[in-house]
């Protein structure tokens, strides 16, 4: 489906009023290829977008917005101790989540309830609680923008990183991804070693799949806003990974800093704190303002706009880089 001069209100979390030139959807992975095999490699800007979870438009989109809505989600192999099961880009990812605890699939139970769509999954490479979608994606399919043509990539060949893969970088732009496949135990493992997990669930009197999404859920909506009742796009800033030396230096500085080790000796820092200790933990500059759990998310408390708010977060990165000498980087990919 083709609509020119498209209202995005419902495609960005922010619940900003703005429009795009041109917006197609795709129900099917064949009709894609089919548009863009016609009308790959015009003049036309393209933007993909799913639910709209992780960016910030500061204005309207002049270009055509590009919104995959496959939503069919298929056992595609069964072993002994694991499934493959493929996702359609279009299916909220939280659906799938909790088909996967269901049916006894373990592995994306601590990714439960985050916002958006599969297809934005392996571009931003989500996380939480101590596990990152690389842990059980095996495969991507995508479609070339350019030309149609359609291309798989192996977990290795995402380039997955911490909130990061090649899709966000030399690949962006380039690629509609379509359909994901993700290795799931049939014997899982309970990762509960992130922050408060295991107390939680053992008040809960068993460790199962079912109470850790449960556990997970409770804590997320404890501390982060409802996009429906709350414009937000969720963390708006990555958790800084700095040198274990200036991590050190840091600490001594302020000891109640919490700090968590990496594989490769860096040490990360949490933004939300970071941001807290600026004082920005519920301020407002209008509508566009700080959330008063999570220092970690920008709010529209009704009417700001997306200038507002990325002026907003320009505001916050400076006080920060002042006080502690670290460059806050944006999840959100602003337009």
């Amino acid at each position: 489906m083709i609509i020119e001069n498209a209202s995005l209100k419902k495609y960005n979390t922010f619940g900003l009023t703005i429009k795009a030139d041109r917006l197609v959807t795709f129900r099917l992975a064949e009709n894609a290829r089919n548009y863009f095999r016609r009308h790959g490699g015009s003049d036309h800007k393209l933007l993909v977008t799913g639910a709209g979870s992780n960016i910030l438009f500061t204005g309207d989109y002049h270009g055509t917005v590009i919104h995959p809505e496959m939503d069919q989600i298929r056992l595609i192999d069964k072993k002994n101790d694991h499934v493959i099961i493929s996702s359609g880009a279009g299916v909220v990812w939280d659906k799938l989540v909790e088909m996967t605890v269901k049916h006894g699939f373990g592995g994306l139970e601590n990714l439960s309830h985050i916002p958006g769509n599969v297809g934005a999954v392996p571009v931003q490479n989500i996380g939480a609680y101590g596990a990152e979608a690389k842990d059980s994606i095996c495969k991507v399919m995508a479609i070339n923008m350019i030309d149609g043509s359609e291309s798989e990539f192996s977990n290795s060949e995402c380039r997955f990183a911490y909130r990061d893969s090649i899709f966000k970088h030399e690949l962006k732009g380039q690629y509609l991804i379509t359909e994901v496949w993700f290795r799931l135990s049939t014997r899982p493992l309970l990762r509960l070693s992130y922050g408060s997990l295991r107390e939680e669930i053992v008040k809960m009197g068993a460790e199962s799949l079912e109470n850790a999404r449960k556990v997970v859920i409770s804590i997320r909506q404890s501390k982060l806003p409802d996009p429906s009742k709350l414009g937000n796009a969720g963390s708006f800033f990555r958790n800084p990974v700095v040198p274990a030396a200036l991590a050190e230096e840091l600490k001594s500085s302020y000891p109640c800093m919490p700090v968590f080790s990496e594989p490769s000796g860096d040490v990360k820092l949490a933004a939300g704190w970071l941001i807290e200790q600026c004082g920005w933990k519920g301020r407002r500059r209008g509508d566009a303002g700080i959330h008063d759990k999570q220092a970690l998310v920008i709010v529209n408390h009704g009417n700001a706009t997306g200038k507002e708010l990325f002026e907003l977060s320009e505001q916050v990165r400076s006080s920060v880089l002042e006080k502690f000498g670290i460059a806050l980087e944006r999840e959100v990919e602003v337009i």
